[in-house]
């Protein structure tokens, strides 16, 4: 039987052979990216590299999702290899498709590719029969909040429950044959110093959909007998603003609306302004305080204007909790690739995943690889290291995996003792579900 380092540097070199093929994967992708729950294409292309891996996948879960499994000469636990399918809509990006806006500006696309190449790696090196449990690769939908509306018409007609991918995949029952989880995100080098880093949480964030009700007039003959919701809609965000002297830094807060619709004419008083907007922060408590506050504030620009507000409240992300002994495994690869000093762990992200869902329920890690530049989310990210974005994080999933279920498993299985669950499911579900809910409030009833 190999030792645990000859068994990494058998599958390292087998996804070094395999590299090719990888990095086109990944580009593939890059230049067919698709939104969330749409993902067709994408889910279509890793359900045929994981048939002919031989991993019996199954698809259409939670509409786009794809499943595959290597089992290990024993049986012990269960750990999923995650990777998400979805791109972001960033129309100004080189890459973006010209009918949809969609385009890969948060590396998704390095995500699969790093999937797919670790279950060619641990595939063709025979790893699976050296270890115990079973390596699942999982790749999910719907990672990014975005078209609430197109999500919410989903969930009306029965087709979604939740509008984010993990959750949804939970509330199917995909997640209950995973005991633990792993991804690996591709960073930018403008915004790192390391070559990786896992931070031990992130934020978690409510999604508001905001509809500001007025009364059309003409704008220019007849404004006194409008009542104008663009107006109120503005006093609100300024309300908002006015708010964030009121939060704790240690609470990482982060309120970000957007206008979706501004009126219908510049010649009528606008009768209905749209908005939408996340609140993030570190801890339920802290996002359920400034969603306090946010309404507080809603409210306010209707009662100034007289007019009317319909505030409904989506589940969004949980706060991430990375696992640490997890992570100082992942750590210990990088740092066999690239060196002492090429890892970081620790501190908080304030941005978010549905990751953090999971990890509320099961040890996760959801680490970086520096691998490209610009900023992430913006029109100039680009994979700037192709080999670096699709190869490295295939070597470390599939490392990273090896060290937990080598030995029997004993590593796994104590993180696992280890771990207490901050929710079981059921109670995840309850709490998830309570979470919609929508209020009207006539301003002009209130005076």
């Amino acid at each position: 039987m190999p030792s645990k380092d000859e068994l990494k540097a058998a599958v390292c070199e087998a996804i070094d052979r395999a590299g090719n093929a990888i990095i086109a994967i990944g580009e593939e992708i890059l230049h067919h990216p698709e939104t969330g729950f749409n993902e067709h294409k994408t889910a279509r292309l890793v359900a045929e590299h994981m048939q002919t891996l031989g991993l019996a996948p199954e698809t259409g879960l939670a509409l786009t999702g794809v499943k595959g499994r290597l089992a290990g000469a024993a049986s012990g636990p269960r750990i999923a290899l995650v990777s998400e399918l979805d791109s972001l809509r960033t129309s100004d990006h080189p890459l973006a498709d010209p009918h949809t806006g969609a385009a890969h500006s948060c590396g998704h696309n390095a995500q699969i590719a790093g999937m797919l190449g670790a279950a060619m790696g641990l595939a063709a090196a025979g790893a699976p029969q050296h270890l115990a449990g079973e390596v699942v690769f999982f790749a999910v939908p719907a990672e990014e909040f975005i078209d609430v509306e197109e999500r919410l018409g989903r969930k009306h007609k029965g087709e979604l429950e939740f509008l984010l991918g993990k959750p949804e995949l939970l509330a199917r029952g995909h997640w209950d044959d995973i005991d633990m989880a792993m991804m690996i995100h591709a960073g930018s080098h403008d915004q790192m110093t390391r070559r990786s880093y896992i931070a031990d949480s992130s934020n978690g964030a409510l999604v508001k959909q905001i509809r500001f009700m007025g009364r059309a007039s003409h704008a220019g003959g007849a404004p006194q007998l409008g009542i104008n919701a663009l107006s109120a809609a503005q006093i609100a965000l300024n309300a908002i603003h006015c708010q964030r002297e009121t939060f704790h830094d240690r609470d990482t807060i982060r309120i970000h609306p957007i206008i979706t619709k501004g009126g219908d004419a510049v010649s009528v008083v606008p009768a209905e302004v749209t908005m939408e907007t996340f609140v993030r922060g570190g801890s339920l408590d802290a996002i359920t305080d400034a969603n306090m506050k946010v309404d507080r504030c809603l409210r306010a620009g209707a009662m100034a204007m007289g007019a009317e507000v319909e505030i409904s409240t989506i589940p969004g992300y949980l706060p991430q909790r990375n696992d640490r002994s997890m992570g100082a495994l992942f750590g210990a690869n990088v740092e066999s690739l690239f060196g002492p000093q090429s890892f970081d762990i620790g501190g908080h992200r304030t941005g978010s995943t549905d990751m953090g869902d999971i990890a509320h329920m099961k040890p996760v890690i959801h680490p970086y690889v520096a691998s490209a530049t610009g900023k992430t989310h913006g029109a100039d990210f680009r994979i700037s290291e192709p080999e670096h974005a699709y190869l490295t994080p295939a070597k470390l999933l599939a490392m990273t995996a090896i060290d937990l279920l080598y030995d029997d498993a004993a590593p796994a299985r104590q993180i696992l003792a280890d771990f207490h669950p901050a929710m079981t499911k059921s109670e995840y579900l309850t709490f998830a579900r309570g979470l919609f809910q929508t209020e009207r409030y006539n301003g002009a009833a209130a005076t």
